[in-house]
């Protein structure tokens, strides 16, 4: 594994958890709902290439909930501050789920901040006549399963007993995500119509069996979004990078070494 580093930093009155490893060019990961407290495989696999840079939203993991925290748009704002003040410069961002949704809140506020951008499965936008799983009515084993296509990893995730710390972060996180997607679900209105803002190079990275936000809300960030690419990976649910590594890093990898410069 990958040597990395834990630290809390304080922003704005709120302190936030972020974890770091590797080296290279810088790269932003920004999660899901789930959360990223804990470094996890495919983050060592990223830190061959990158330094790797992954913090707790505000609300999540072992980060404050403050008490400003009402919308996508507070976190986008957020994170604008958060670029500052670790001067990072321009840096590759992956967002997954809700971690996409705001990886694009923040780009089309200002997109000079980003090298390149990868989206894997994200939230954000409406599509008529298409439904996106509702995590918050289903049950939590139900949510599990409908998170994979590989059931064999759904019975994995299923069978580990969290500690009680992990159980606490899951349920804080599971109440932040409901407060910040909750009506609408999952959706900012307005966003779909600033997309053409985001003028990086992009990825868009979709499980072709994904549940919770299917398949074809690929094609429509696809269109929204200037120049960007789609790739989609078999048999994959809503989380390529844990059921599919190898090809959500061919993915990252490809749209990065698009903008070597």
């Amino acid at each position: 594994m990958t040597e990395h580093t834990s630290q809390t930093i304080e922003i704005r009155g709120c302190r936030i958890e972020i974890l770091r490893g590797g080296a290279g060019p810088g790269l932003l990961f920004l999660h899901g709902g789930g959360g990223a407290h804990e470094w996890a495989p495919f983050m060592d696999r990223l830190a061959a290439r990158f330094e790797v840079i992954v913090p707790s939203h505000p609300g999540f993991g072992r980060s404050d909930t403050p008490d400003w925290l009402d919308s996508m748009s507070d976190l986008a704002f957020f994170y604008l501050d958060l670029l500052d003040a670790l001067a990072l410069g321009e840096v590759h961002v992956v967002g997954n789920s809700l971690g996409g949704w705001l990886a694009c809140e923040i780009a089309v506020r200002e997109a000079a901040r980003f090298r390149t951008l990868t989206l894997v499965s994200p939230a954000g936008i409406e599509l008529a006549g298409v439904a996106k799983g509702d995590i918050f009515l289903w049950k939590p084993e139900d949510r599990v399963r409908n998170t994979f296509y590989d059931q064999v990893l759904a019975d994995q995730r299923l069978a580990d007993t969290p500690g009680e710390e992990a159980a606490d972060i899951a349920l804080k996180n599971l109440f932040t995500t409901a407060k910040l997607a909750w009506n609408p679900r999952f959706c900012n209105p307005d966003l779909a119509k600033w997309l053409h803002r985001i003028t990086v190079p992009t990825m868009i990275l979709w499980g072709a069996q994904d549940k919770i936000i299917p398949l074809p809300y690929a094609e429509a960030f696809r269109k929204l979004i200037p120049g960007a690419q789609l790739r989609v990976i078999a048999e994959c649910g809503h989380l390529p990078h844990q059921e599919k590594t190898e090809e959500f890093l061919d993915g990252v990898f490809a749209i990065a070494e698009s903008n070597t410069s």
